[in-house]
């Protein structure tokens, strides 16, 4: 199934703009606020309020102050769950989002849901190879594709790597944004759901590739919904579907996305699904990332 009604979030502690990452991701402010550890948790707890009140199955777990984890509250980026019981443990680009892999997550997963196998890719860290979990990757679950543009953190051999050992097929490809320069995660140009994609089609320069990629989506039954440069500097690709406990279906993203996007891109995703949307620009601003970076699916069987 393309979409989840579970999803893991971790709670910030010591949220903060990480300079580590923001030498590559171009969406990252230093806004200088003292108050941004509060007001990221104030914005954290109203989205999970939200999440909540759709009837969607939220596991928080709480980070811990030590070591300092600056990101955390992005958890896709360096685990994912799968339905046949395996978890992914992934290569992270920044040295400080490498500690965001804490025992103490993988445990409370593990209270709730049966996990069969782990793959630790993170060796390849040593080589200086990245994959950044569904970061890096924008999964199509139903016709196991792995859509990924090629960034410092999606490496395409490990792409590949990803790919043999859950029998995906990789579709890769180069984004850009409006300066030209290299978009660090595919899942901020596009979101593939169940039956569309919401999708930065002219950050894909080569024609060729951008032909691949709109023909695969239209021959695996996606309505394609176009963003622009602009509505993706505003996190609009940064989107997820979810379902809720009486398996009704809802494209979750931030109230900046959802405010950039025109009516008529609206009609098309809510003739597919209501829309959720909550306010996160502390940390969209800070993090440089949105609503879909701040959700693991978890696709485990339950215990």
């Amino acid at each position: 199934m393309q979409h989840t009604s579970h999803l893991l979030m971790i709670k910030p502690v010591r949220f903060d703009f990480n300079a580590e990452t923001a030498v590559n991701n171009l969406f990252q402010v230093n806004v200088e606020d003292h108050a941004v550890q509060e007001k990221a948790l104030r914005e954290f707890e109203a989205f999970i309020a939200t999440l909540r009140d759709h009837g969607i199955d939220v596991t928080v777990i709480d980070d811990t102050a030590e070591p300092h984890t600056p990101d955390s509250v992005f958890p896709n980026n360096w685990i994912s769950f799968h339905e046949n019981g395996t978890v992914i443990l992934y290569p992270m680009f920044a040295v400080n989002r490498r500690l965001e892999r804490k025992q103490h997550v993988l445990d409370a997963v593990k209270q709730k849901f049966s996990i069969n196998q782990t793959i630790d890719l993170s060796i390849y860290e040593k080589d200086d190879h990245f994959l950044e979990g569904t970061g890096s990757m924008v999964l199509d679950r139903d016709n196991k594709i792995a859509y990924a543009c090629l960034s410092p953190r999606t490496d395409e051999k490990i792409l590949q790597k990803f790919c043999e050992q859950m029998n995906y097929t990789a579709v890769s490809f180069t984004a850009v944004d409006a300066d030209n320069q290299p978009i660090y995660h595919t899942n901020v140009m596009m979101c593939v759901a169940d039956e569309f994609a919401v999708i930065c089609l002219e950050s894909i320069n080569d024609e060729t590739e951008r032909k691949t990629v709109t023909d695969l989506l239209t021959k695996t039954g996606k309505q394609i919904i176009g963003i622009s440069f602009e509505q993706m500097n505003h996190f609009a690709g940064n989107m997820l579907q979810v379902h809720n406990r009486d398996r009704k279906k809802f494209l979750v993203m931030s109230s900046q996305a959802y405010q950039s996007l025109t009516i008529q891109q609206l009609l098309s995703i809510e003739h597919f699904n209501p829309v959720i949307h909550s306010d996160i620009t502390t940390i969209e601003t800070n993090g440089g990332g949105s609503a879909r970076c701040m959700m693991a699916e978890i696709f485990l069987p339950p215990c």
